[in-house]
């Protein structure tokens, strides 16, 4: 089997490592991590360094491709352009649980992860490094693009369109025929039923509109951070 690396040595990753092995496809030679130290180990694979290590790596030991194991979809859109600048020819792949189901006429990108109990309905368009989380289902003609994610639980009807970076978190439910703008988040248990615009946060049954936030702005939190930073995520209404 081609040789990966995954990208991330974190919870997000756990599953990601799951998902490859149940594949089939692929043979995880190691992981990358900015923040891990080399040699560390997640499940049976070591650290083997940073994205700096990476040319080497691929170069020495016949590596085919990579998956960027990471949750947050801006630290994600980050290190894909860094390991593209760093190793332009290095493939990106798909992992794809086998209990995945993808319809008639679906088109995929690259560097996608499609999790347990995923549904993608006929004639959808997956573009590029999208997470689609355990149990969603995206109904037909749907498109996501580039660097967005689904949360676990989420349920999307027909002709929804997923803006660039944007996020749809857990248990959301979407109705047909719905628009969501580039790089908004929509909180979890949200009910949508009218299109929501570019750069926005927006939650509630139906969803609103509850303020504005900016490219950059992180939206998933380890345990930690936000146990440390409660207050503040209060008063920013997140």
């Amino acid at each position: 089997m081609k040789k990966i690396i995954v990208f991330g040595a974190s919870g997000h990753a756990k599953v990601v490592i799951d998902i490859i092995e149940k594949q089939n496809e692929y043979t995880i030679f190691g992981l990358i991590d900015s923040f891990k130290s080399k040699n560390s180990q997640l499940y049976d694979y070591k650290v083997l360094g940073d994205e700096n290590h990476l040319p080497k790596l691929v170069q020495e030991n016949d590596i085919y491709g990579i998956i960027v194991a990471i949750g947050d979809n801006y630290t994600r859109r980050i290190i894909v352009n860094k390991v593209l600048e760093l190793c332009p020819n290095l493939k990106f792949i798909n992992a794809i649980h086998p209990n995945t189901y993808i319809g008639k006429n679906v088109l995929l990108g690259s560097g996608n992860v499609f999790m347990p109990g995923v549904i993608i309905n006929s004639n959808s368009c997956i573009n590029n490094f999208c997470i689609v989380n355990t149990n969603a289902s995206v109904g037909h003609d749907s498109v996501l693009n580039d660097f967005s994610s689904i949360s676990p639980g989420v349920k999307i009807g027909g002709n929804f369109n997923l803006g660039f970076g944007s996020g749809i978190s857990i248990g959301t439910t979407i109705i047909e025929n719905i628009t969501i703008g580039e790089n908004t988040i929509v909180g979890a248990g949200a009910v949508v039923t009218r299109n929501i615009p570019d750069l926005v946060v927006a939650y509630g049954n139906p969803a609103r509109i509850i303020r504005t936030r900016s490219e950059n702005e992180k939206y998933l939190f380890s345990s930690l951070e936000r146990n440390s930073n409660r207050e503040a995520l209060k008063n920013n209404n997140i």
